[in-house]
């Protein structure tokens, strides 16, 4: 009886140690291999950096306080005031903190040149891979850039301090801060992605000063000719999406007397006076807990025209194309950690007899995720090269959607296999793989759902021919090195003719067309940059006949051993 008292009822045995410690990039083999084809010159030491703090105990920890803890909307404050505050619990703003102080919003416009947005897009999969959600409002603040240049004098106002690394979460005026971040408002709820039915509307607005009757100085808070009467415009309207509401400033789309146009909106306006910018309710999201979206109400909200009145899709299309290049991003980073988490159970795990890694079965799947991944992240920074050649711009306009499409697709399924690698476990809150499997499907949503991509290759592929060319070009370096390739490109130039020769019809097999197109994009990436093991094994698994629906069914000939080692 003593003796039964003074036992333990069990031990902690045979259970995968915590995955802390480690540098993410020292293990993501791909990644580290990516980077130096396309950005040869980028400091391989900056990236361990990053690497080894998003791997601590604990930015782990503030990863899961972040979505544990989601933020909170204030309306008011206690004597009554309308102050729309979105609270965030301490562990978010040490995550975007950091991330800001390296440069991973806008790098790319601060120091630009060969490899920046490729050093960029590295550097955001690393801290997206441990914690997504805190990427949107990096990504709109990397995007807004382009969109702003279309308006000289507004850019000249607020890019020193969105190139800043300082994060300044305080809401005032803009003169005042050393550092801002950007959100977007463009779908309505009787719209969604036909943002040409909004009605949210935009009046102009002269103002003056008393005692003079022109138009008052006075923009982002340096006085200049941008807030004059004539780019000053009153919007009112409701937005059933806006993205990251507790940022500085947003892009907005309005229905202008010379049709719909695109407005810079701030939070608060020059002198320190807050815009009126009615948060009406933070979204109860599936997943991305951390990141608030909301609905917001504007009633007499000043807003500021960018680009040209009545091209208001042509303006924020530079933002969305930028934003769709970071979904690709993150979902290439969620397949890392997904893959990463499955293997780091599989080596440390051990059932019937054997450890996990060391039985067929399982390492058939690691293999095959891992092939998934290596796709995904080998495509994701060809894309970001494209965006740092000018000379580029027609394949990426094209391959920029049929990745988004595509790679976005593949994540939800790829988080759910990963998932289950770790059994109970991996369906626990306890582990980050429940949280990725949520987080998945919003870059799949993102700036544009699956139809509305592929309905947007066929437009681009009507409008820019030119994009086809490029596209192709790029498929063509790769024929003769691979027979399942070159049969596969055979496929995806008779569906583009087809396409091409039956526009009315060709919605119909849209889909078919871009997911034929993604799947021969990502093998001649493969093959003209990856390891031999990886591009042949992408190529049998991906495009041979034997390939199969579901992870861990890979046909001979797959080099399992190669892919399970890179993992």
């Amino acid at each position: 009886m003593a003796a039964t008292r003074n036992s333990t009822t069990h031990e902690v045995l045979n259970q995968a140690p915590p995955r802390v410690g480690v540098d993410e990039f020292a293990l993501n083999t791909a990644l580290q291999e990516a980077l130096a084809v396309f950005s040869p010159g980028a400091r391989a030491e900056w990236f361990h950096e990053i690497g080894q703090h998003v791997g601590t105990e604990q930015y782990q920890r503030d990863a899961e306080l972040a979505n544990i803890h989601p933020p909170a909307h204030h309306s008011h404050d206690r004597w009554g005031n309308r102050v729309d505050q979105i609270e965030f619990h301490p562990a978010y703003h040490r995550i975007m903190e950091y991330s800001v102080s390296k440069g991973l919003h806008t790098s790319a416009w601060a120091d630009p040149g060969v490899g920046a947005n490729v050093e960029r897009a590295a550097g955001f999969m690393l801290v997206s891979q441990v914690e997504a959600g805190h990427g949107c409002p990096l990504s709109m603040t990397h995007a807004v850039v382009p969109s702003l240049r279309m308006s000289p004098e507004l850019a000249a106002e607020w890019e020193p301090a969105l190139l800043s690394t300082v994060y300044d979460p305080e809401l005032r005026d803009p003169a005042t801060k050393s550092g801002v971040l950007f959100g977007m408002a463009m779908t309505e709820k009787q719209g969604g992605s036909d943002v040409r039915a909004n009605t949210t509307t935009a009046e102009p607005v002269t103002v003056t000063t008393p005692g003079n009757d022109g138009p008052a100085s006075g923009a982002a808070g340096s006085g200049t000719a941008a807030a004059a009467g004539s780019g000053m415009y009153s919007l009112r309207g409701h937005k059933w999406f806006c993205s990251a509401p507790q940022s500085d400033a947003f892009l907005v789309l309005a229905q202008a007397p010379e049709g719909l146009s695109c407005f810079l909106v701030p939070r608060v306006l020059p002198g320190g006076e807050r815009n009126p910018f009615l948060v009406q309710r933070l979204k109860d999201k599936l997943g991305n807990k951390s990141n608030a979206s909301s609905e917001v109400e504007f009633d007499g909200t000043l807003g500021w025209m960018v680009g040209e009145p009545g091209r208001g899709v042509r303006t924020i299309i530079e933002m969305v194309g930028r934003t769709r290049l970071d979904c690709v991003l993150g979902a290439a980073a969620g397949m890392r950690q997904g893959v990463a988490e499955a293997a780091w159970h599989a080596r440390h795990r051990a059932a019937f007899g054997a450890t996990l890694i060391d039985q067929p079965a399982m390492a058939a799947v690691i293999a095959d995720l891992q092939l998934e991944s290596e796709a995904a992240t080998w495509t994701a920074l060809r894309l970001a090269a494209a965006h740092d050649d000018e000379d580029a711009a027609p394949f990426r306009r094209l391959a920029t959607a049929v990745a988004k499409y595509w790679v976005c697709k593949r994540g939800p399924n790829h988080a759910y296999e990963s998932l289950e690698c770790l059994g109970g476990n991996g369906y626990t809150e306890g582990f980050p793989l429940a949280r990725r499997y949520r987080e998945q499907p919003v870059l799949a949503v993102w700036e544009g759902s699956g139809n509305v991509i592929a309905l947007d290759v066929l437009r681009a592929m009507g409008r820019e021919p030119e994009s086809v060319a490029a596209f192709d070009a790029e498929l063509a370096a790769q024929l003769g090195t691979n027979d399942l390739f070159d049969q596969h490109v055979e496929r995806v130039r008779a569906l583009i003719g087809r396409a091409a020769a039956e526009p009315a019809a060709a919605p119909a097999i849209a889909r078919r067309l871009v997911e034929a197109m993604a799947l021969a994009l990502q093998a001649a990436v493969l093959l003209a940059h990856a390891p031999a093991p990886v591009a042949e094994a992408f190529c049998l698994a991906r495009l041979g006949s034997d390939r199969s629906a579901e992870y861990g069914a890979l046909p001979d000939g797959v080099d399992i051993e190669a892919l399970v080692a890179r993992a």
